[in-house]
């Protein structure tokens, strides 16, 4: 075992260990695991600070047992911060807030591949900031699919109109976030209005689309997960790897993107390196889902 390497990231030293550990079956190490997480911190933290952050962490790789990791580290250096979220019965426990590129570090340091987020800030957990739709393809059923169904859902939104915007789930799926930012706005609402949508798309295509959670009722069709939207639930956050074979990533996409891989022309599955490349190209597609302000259509009485 080689000895550690400490580093100086924005007057925090990082602590490193066995850089050259293979995480992925593709060969991707340890090493590029961290230089990923540093270089994309600049555009992703805006995405992930502030909130009660989950790792699901691959100390043996992501073709191991991973885990979820909800309570912070304890062994996490003095300049992790740290905010009270969803707990036990004993009540609320400690997450991390990743906060700087110090942290994305520190978080890759500790095989934390994937990192989950709430749609909630954790100054105010009662309220989301932007609605989301997960659409999950059953079997016999891909991301084209899944982007088919998102434009469909965009032109349910266009009606009461909101936007959206689409990020791939970095594994098989893909995400339409609504953004909010409206302190009215409320988990309950959010998936209310989210299953809605998709029980009108469910009764626009029923050969296509399902709101029904049983696995049974998927094969063939986009299960619209409405559920997302509730108090304690995590999404994949934004430019986050994922533990695939190979170091996808959950990538924000413009809607001509999403409607290229509708079409079956675009898989829409990018890599850490393409993730990197599409910043320097386009910034960060997912920057107005933290601005734009909507408001959902009060319910029918």
């Amino acid at each position: 075992m080689s000895a550690p390497t400490i580093v100086d990231i924005e007057g925090h030293e990082v602590r490193l260990t066995n850089l050259d550990k293979v995480l992925y079956p593709s060969g991707f190490t340890k090493a590029e695991v961290i230089d990923y997480h540093v270089r994309v911190a600049p555009t992703a933290v805006a995405h992930l600070a502030g909130r009660c952050m989950t790792f699901r962490r691959f100390p043996d790789g992501t073709d191991g047992d991973g885990f979820f990791e909800k309570r912070c580290n304890r062994h996490r250096p003095d300049w992790v911060p740290v905010a009270l979220g969803p707990g036990d019965r004993r009540g609320g426990i400690e997450y991390c807030r990743v906060e700087d590129t110090a942290t994305m570090a520190w978080a890759g340091n500790l095989a934390a591949i994937e990192l989950h987020a709430p749609m909630a800030l954790a100054s105010d957990l009662d309220t989301p900031r932007a609605l989301v739709f997960d659409f999950d393809p059953g079997p016999d059923t891909s991301v084209v699919e899944c982007c088919q169904i998102a434009l469909a859902t965009q032109t349910i939104l266009d009606a009461v109109s909101l936007r959206g915007w689409c990020k791939t789930s970095g594994s098989k799926g893909l995400q339409m976030y609504v953004p909010l930012n409206d302190d009215a706005a409320t988990h309950q609402a959010a998936a209310d209005f989210a299953l809605a949508c998709g029980q009108v798309l469910e009764r626009q295509m029923s050969e296509r689309v399902t709101t029904v959670m049983a696995k049974v009722a998927r094969p063939g069709k986009i299960f619209v997960d409405w559920s997302q939207n509730a108090h304690h639930k995590t999404t994949i956050a934004p430019y986050s790897l994922r533990a695939r074979s190979r170091p996808t990533v959950s990538t924000p996409v413009t809607w001509d993107e999403v409607e290229s891989c509708a079409s079956g022309d675009d898989p829409l599955v990018f890599e850490a390196p393409d993730v990197l490349t599409r910043i320097d190209e386009h910034g960060d597609l997912f920057a107005e889902v933290l601005s734009v302000q909507q408001e959902l259509p009060a319910p029918r009485k």
